[in-house]
């Protein structure tokens, strides 16, 4: 029996991987799910899977560092939010990627060529390792969706419905037009993935979508304020970022 690994820190989406592998594939088994890097590491070492969906960007240590490691000894079907990456992922020989969110149909033809390379030896990713490091905003595209928690539920939000961010101390609030939930990342973290074209800092703890700004106004002195389309509050805009809106 094909034993597999699943490397992936998101919760909801290890376990919509894993439920459309036991809908396509229901012979595979799943070895572990691991969370992060090192995790996943030590249940390489214990199970021996003969494959890993391994996400590329992992806290502690990354997809890229890990498939370093494993070298020929597990064929990868990298998942990964970025098509720039994907692709040349599986150029260098990965047996094939899949981007975020989750498509059945792609993930079908990824099991179908797994299996067609099940009985070679899998290919060393190490040249791909030293080309590509964890790719960034500006070569893979920008971020398309976020995991957010409400309550027990974890579910995606697409940055286009997203309104704008705020800090929250520790946290940020991502604030939809009907929500708002908080999660674990700072702006300085976003911002570097986040369109620069669509989303702009306000306030040292404020980025908005500027696609879901209604109107300006500008107060005598300078002073500017952001309405949203749909929602009530009112955004200030820091005299430091008030040049963005010059043209508006």
């Amino acid at each position: 029996m094909t034993k597999a690994l699943i490397v992936e820190d998101e919760p909801l989406l290890a376990a919509e991987l894993r439920e459309e592998l036991g809908r396509i594939w229901p012979e595979l088994e799943i070895c572990a799910v691991s969370p992060d890097g090192y995790a996943a590491w030590r249940d390489l070492e214990r199970y021996g899977p003969d494959l890993l969906f391994l996400d590329v960007q992992l806290p502690g240590m990354d997809g890229l560092q890990l498939a370093r490691l494993v070298g020929q000894r597990a064929h990868i079907v990298f998942v990964t939010a970025f098509n720039h990456f994907a692709v040349q992922a599986f150029d260098e020989g990965a047996v094939d990627y899949l981007v975020k969110p989750l498509d059945s149909a792609r993930l079908a033809r990824a099991v179908r060529r797994v299996k067609e390379k099940l009985g070679s030896v899998p290919v060393d990713l190490k040249r791909l390792v030293e080309r590509v490091s964890e790719p960034s905003a500006a070569a893979a595209g920008p971020l398309r969706w976020i995991t957010v928690q409400n309550g027990r539920e974890l579910r995606l939000v697409t940055v286009d419905d997203i309104c704008y961010f705020r800090a929250d101390h520790k946290y940020v609030s991502v604030v939809t037009g009907d929500s708002e939930s908080l999660i674990n990342k700072s702006l300085k973290e976003l911002m570097v993935r986040l369109d620069p074209e669509i989303f702009l800092q306000v306030h040292r703890g404020t980025v908005v979508n500027l696609n879901a700004v209604r109107s300006i106004d500008r107060a005598f002195g300078g002073g500017l304020t952001l309405h949203l389309k749909v929602r009530d509050e009112k955004l200030k805009v820091s005299p430091g970022y008030a040049h963005q809106f010059k043209q508006w």
